[in-house]
């Protein structure tokens, strides 16, 4: 992978470190412990996203103390990247392809980075939240996406296609986490019980029987004990913060999620990782709607506040913030600034936007399908603000067959000065925010983001990944075993194992494994790899039929 040209601030770090020359070095002068890691993404987010919440707020972001340096976010294959393989690199510390979670890329194409063996394409490989499990830390995840969306995928299951909700879903149960908390309750239940779900799995009747205290509101959430939770508080995504404030109190804010998770994994003496996502910072900039920016950006900061607040108390969490990649390319200034520009006044740009209750998915949900004209104008100046609808967009929004935030957002944008590029990802460095011992400062690859959170676990990525995903094929056969995968039922496949009179059963996308009947959990997740129809087995796995068979 490419490495960072980081001279500048390789000078700045060690200037900051360096003890004055009256000052002995010491025992002290060593490195501090880190026990604890907190990363927290906010989907979509780039430099102006920051910049206008922040002044929409007044006063500084939570995130302003922690800027650290920036990101490269280009992927495998392209200098503007998917969320599924930027999270891949901050997670596993591999570039990866488009739709790609936790696993090598197929293609490698951008300039500096290494081409991929055959045998390795699509090869699942170890997340440092997997790394931090074994090292018998606690682990969480948080985001205010269904839970299975792209970036928290991540960090927890592998697979080639980021839209496969339901395999994601159990992988992700399965991986035995200790907080999982967020939206996508649909892909947790099967289709016959109000649910998305395929193979007839209960997945939360499976969440309860691991020892879970299960939620669904706040408040659940606010009296929830123990060590292991798991909350679903959607069906699919939760809500925008400023939607939720008037449309769906029931669901926690983002902050709050996060004050819980810590809560709970800092039980653990051996520490924890966290992970924490404000995905719908992105989900606004597609929609080019500032107000679902300003919300989420907010929410995000709130959350950024909540993991500062611990780590200056705790002395030993390095905290983490970063983006996957720019969304929108959101400016402040667009065409109808370019004769005003340098007479910009705040009240210009934060007038309109300040008089917005909901984001432009609050307004549709308002709407509930009656785009009447005296509806559309009554719903749209009480909660958005606009009280000048054209002819032109009053029909735009009757027509629109989409999200009705993607016909909202440009109108708000147009008379508040805001600007935006396109719809889609955008490929610019993005800032990185770091706070905590030993944290990174300059310029980073996103996949080298994973080497700084497992060095700061003490996780060695390497051996992970020879724990935990070995090709099954080739290592029963070293053992003497014979191995079939079998696909009767395609929603359920198992691989199957012989050697002798021994006979094992290994069903995909969970931990466990039936010798002769007998059920045992595993280290990791078997995983069936469906583009080259291979199977990955841990370690212990292969141990238990090699014991079994003697």
């Amino acid at each position: 992978m490419m490495k960072r040209s980081n001279f500048v601030a390789f000078l700045l770090a060690v200037c900051l470190v360096l003890p004055s020359a009256s000052a002995p070095l010491t025992a002290a002068a060593a490195k501090p412990r880190v026990n604890n890691v907190i990363v927290l993404v906010p989907d979509g987010t780039g430099a102006a996203h920051t910049t206008v919440a922040r002044w929409y707020k007044g006063h500084s972001l939570a995130l302003d103390e922690m800027v650290s340096g920036s990101v490269r976010t280009y992927s495998a294959e392209s200098l503007i990247t998917d969320s599924a393989p930027a999270a891949t690199a901050f997670a596993t510390g591999n570039k990866s392809n488009s739709k790609y979670v936790g696993i090598l890329p197929s293609k490698v194409s951008m300039p500096g980075l290494v081409q991929i063996a055959d045998e390795l394409k699509f090869k699942p490989v170890a997340t440092v939240l997997e790394g931090a499990k074994l090292q018998g830390k606690a682990t969480g995840i948080i985001a205010t996406s269904n839970i299975q969306h792209a970036t928290p995928a991540g960090y927890s299951s592998h697979t080639y296609n980021r839209g496969d909700y339901n395999d994601i879903a159990k992988q992700q149960v399965y991986e035995n986490i200790d907080v999982v908390l967020g939206g996508g309750k649909q892909y947790l239940l099967p289709k016959g019980q109000g649910g998305k779900r395929t193979d007839q799995e209960n997945l939360v009747n499976i969440i309860k029987s691991k020892g879970y205290t299960y939620v669904e509101t706040r408040d659940e959430l606010t009296n929830a004990q123990g060590t292991k939770l798991y909350g679903a508080f959607a069906d699919d995504a939760m809500a925008y913060e400023f939607d939720r404030k008037v449309m769906r109190p029931s669901e926690p804010t983002l902050a709050e999620m996060t004050r819980k998770a810590i809560e709970i994994l800092a039980k653990d003496k051996d520490g924890f990782f966290l992970f924490v996502e404000g995905s719908k910072v992105d989900w606004a900039s597609h929609a080019n709607d500032p107000i679902g920016v300003i919300s989420d950006v907010l929410a995000f900061d709130d959350a950024v506040k909540a993991a500062l607040d611990f780590a200056k108390r705790d002395g030993h969490t390095l905290v983490l913030a970063f983006s996957d990649h720019g969304n929108g390319g959101m400016s402040i200034g667009n065409k109808q600034t370019d004769k005003n520009y340098d007479t910009l006044g705040y009240e210009i740009v934060f007038s309109p936007l300040k008089k917005a209750i909901l984001t432009g998915e609050g307004i549709e949900k308002m709407l509930d399908g009656n785009r009447t004209a005296e509806r559309i104008s009554e719903v749209v100046v009480k909660y958005y603000g606009v009280i000048d609808l054209t002819k032109d967009e009053l029909a735009a929004i009757q027509a629109h067959k989409g999200e009705l935030n993607y016909a909202l957002g440009p109108i708000l944008s147009r008379r508040s000065g805001i600007g935006w590029t396109t719809s889609g990802h955008t490929g610019e460095d993005l800032f990185l925010y770091a706070y905590g011992p030993n944290r990174p400062i300059g310029l980073y690859e996103n996949s080298e983001l994973a080497q700084v959170t497992a060095e700061a676990l003490r996780v060695d990525l390497e051996k992970t990944n020879k724990q935990l995903f070995i090709n099954a094929e080739e290592a029963f056969k070293a053992i003497g075993a014979t191995t079939a995968i079998d696909k009767i039922d395609e929603t359920n496949l198992k691989l199957v194992v012989k050697k002798n009179n021994v006979s094992a059963e290994l069903p995909v996308s969970k931990n466990i494994i039936l010798i002769d009947g007998k059920h045992k959990e595993l280290k990791g997740v078997t995983i069936y790899e469906a583009k080259t129809q291979k199977v990955y087995v841990s370690q212990d796995a292969i141990d238990l039929v090699a014991t079994a068979a003697k």
